[in-house]
């Protein structure tokens, strides 16, 4: 599988998160293109290379599924006319970031399976750590594979089960006995929606409602955008299939042991919006809290504490918050800029840093600064923006990350790259503030991230190394080059 670049919010250190899911069933009937192009539109910053949309008819024939998908943002990709001739009461949309298989149409999402039993439209978040075994298991006994995603295992899994199974919502429960890994997936049957989380939890996945419709979205913001209320969130390890007969709920696969599960701390702390809430915790509340640990536990004297936009300006409102010290606007942001050119050469990227930020130098020039940001990958952007306020007249720069070092990989849909490519891997926090050019560098302590997520489990693997899962024998996520 081949590693597509990086998509960044500012610049080479962002990460990415892999995709966001949308699903709708509409018992009224009406047609559902529309606000699931709106609800995707929400998920938008979860995945910007490509997008899709698959809709049917539940009283309409079996296996007759309308499908739109293509590279590029929502708006890019689909049109008033594409939304008006899409048809169907029931249907589910997708947005996509590779982390595993290259970025290709052929990959873009939902995938529509014609099978002996009908049709399946599936929308995956995550990674498996076993999609090699699984995809090499299916293609020895013949199957052939349009495209190079693990999501497209899945639904091979799920179609094979159901030949055996007396429905889709018990085929989905088998083939969920042989996936490892990180997976909410949102799947569309005929006359079904069905929702599914893996036991640990890695993926956010709620449930919603409005009028006489029920959503299945990867964030709260979603329900909010379509206006529909907030009912639940999936559960780790839960199955639940609507019908017109309402929720069922499988739990057959939920640990009896809460504390075995891994929600990604890296959702509260940069990859969901901040109007969202992920398994009943305010990701806006815990970005606020992070920020005000810094404060207790990295304190500085100085004048002015601003954020890095847009995930960094939580933390340093909380940060202001606890210090006392005043909040403000350092960065300018263009927000006309869009998808980054992004190119594998350092120097490409570095300009484009700049051409997304600007810093406002009657803020800064005199003062010092303690920049706030939620993490340092490479470490490349983080000197560039320092040196930008440096060159606006700061004083001084301090520098505060919400979230620990970087040490390890992540195999479960976070693009954090190979151990050699990390900062911190391998630098003291000294030698990667003098690599900054900072005046001082802090992280946020990692007993701080359990307080921070409201004592929800969580994983941590990205600082600590402690994968809930063991990661596989050789890096299945592709190359990175980057």
């Amino acid at each position: 599988m081949e590693q597509n670049q990086l998509d960044f919010d500012i610049g080479a250190d962002k990460l990415r998160e892999e995709c966001g899911v949308f699903g709708i069933y509409d018992f009224d009937g009406n047609d559902v293109a529309s606000t699931i192009y709106y609800g995707l539109f929400a998920l938008q910053h979860r995945g910007q290379e490509s997008c899709g949309i698959a809709v049917s008819d539940t009283e309409g024939p079996k296996g007759k599924v309308s499908t739109h998908k293509g590279m590029g943002l929502c708006n890019e990709v689909f049109s008033t006319e594409h939304l008006e001739q899409m048809h169907g009461n029931i249907g589910v949309g997708h947005v996509r970031y590779s982390t595993a298989g290259s970025s290709t149409r052929e990959n873009a999402q939902p995938l529509v399976l014609n099978y002996v039993k009908g049709t399946l439209a599936l929308a995956h978040n995550g990674n498996l750590v076993n999609a090699p075994q699984l995809r090499h298991e299916l293609e020895y006994s013949g199957a052939i594979f349009q495209t190079t995603i693990d999501s497209e295992v899945i639904a091979y899994h799920i179609a094979r089960a159901r030949v055996s199974v007396p429905n889709v919502e018990s085929a989905v429960a088998k083939a969920m006995g042989k996936l490892k890994g990180a997976y909410s997936l949102v799947i569309m049957s005929p006359r079904k929606l069905i929702g599914a989380r893996d036991p640990f939890g890695f993926k956010p996945l709620c449930i919603g409602k409005r009028d006489n419709a029920y959503i299945l979205a990867s964030e709260t913001c979603a329900l909010e955008t379509i206006g529909a209320e907030f009912v639940r969130d999936v559960k780790p390890g839960e199955i639940v299939t609507i019908t017109r007969e309402g929720i069922a709920s499988n739990t057959e696969m939920c640990f009896r042991d809460t504390e075995k599960e891994a929600r990604c701390i890296f959702e509260y702390i940069y990859f969901a919006r901040p109007d969202s809430v992920f398994d009943g915790v305010s990701v806006y509340h815990s970005r606020i809290q992070a920020g005000r640990f810094l404060a207790l536990d990295s304190p500085v004297e100085a004048d002015l504490v601003v954020g890095v936009p847009e995930s960094g300006n939580g933390a340093a409102l909380g940060y202001s918050m606890e210090s006392g010290i005043p909040y403000g606007t350092a960065f300018v942001k263009n927000s006309y800029v869009g998808r980054t050119f992004i190119k594998p050469k350092q120097s490409s990227r570095e300009s484009a840093v700049r051409i997304k930020l600007n810093v406002l130098k009657e803020a800064v020039a005199g003062k010092r600064i303690i920049m706030i940001d939620d993490s340092i990958v490479r470490g490349t952007t983080s000197a560039l923006i320092v040196n930008m306020l440096r060159d606006a007249g700061a004083r001084e720069v301090h520098v505060r990350i919400s979230a620990p070092p970087f040490l390890h990989p992540c195999y479960f849909g976070t693009d954090i790259p190979s151990e050699d490519q990390l900062i911190a891997h391998g630098h003291t926090v000294e030698e990667i503030r003098e690599m900054i050019g900072a005046d001082s560098l802090s992280y946020l302590k990692m007993e701080r991230l359990q307080e921070m997520a409201c004592s929800r489990s969580i994983c941590t693997a990205c600082f600590s190394g402690n994968y809930p899962i063991d990661p596989p024998a050789e890096d299945i996520r592709g190359s990175y080059d980057k």
